[in-house]
């Protein structure tokens, strides 16, 4: 049988947990498609969208329940909050049964791939063939 001591060292992830749930909160209370965020300033300057741009109101959508409009204002962000709730979830499992959850460097090839995703989500964003990926009004 497994054991899970939610006492021991499992205040690091229950932190990050309660941070994240108070962001969602207030992106519920105060919604970014009708409130004023700051926007970002590479779009102000450039007009280029950014891989984050869209970030906020995906959120948004995402504590409001709607995926849908989540995905069409910025699908990358999207996928990184999944990963990000795995990784939660890992770390606070491994903490709960009393083994350390260290960060290893990752292996170069996971950069060089993570990278290449976030540079080809921006230019695809910004051309018209990839204009769906452009974060939805």
């Amino acid at each position: 049988m497994i054991s899970l001591d939610l006492r021991r060292g499992t205040g690091a992830p229950l932190a990050v947990g309660v941070l994240a749930v108070a962001a969602g909160a207030l992106l519920y209370v105060r919604d970014p498609r009708t409130s004023t965020y700051l926007p970002c300033p590479i779009h102000a300057v450039t007009g280029l969208w950014c891989p984050g741009c869209g970030t906020t109101r995906a959120l948004g959508d995402l504590v409001r329940g709607d995926p849908q409009s989540a995905l069409t204002t910025n699908a990358l962000a999207v996928v990184l909050v999944v990963v990000g709730v795995v990784v939660w979830g890992v770390w606070l499992r491994a903490r709960a049964r009393g083994r350390a959850f260290g960060i290893r460097r990752p292996p170069t090839w996971l950069f060089v791939a993570s990278v290449a995703v976030v540079v080809a989500f921006t230019i695809l964003r910004n051309i018209p063939a990839g204009s769906w990926l452009a974060p939805a009004s």
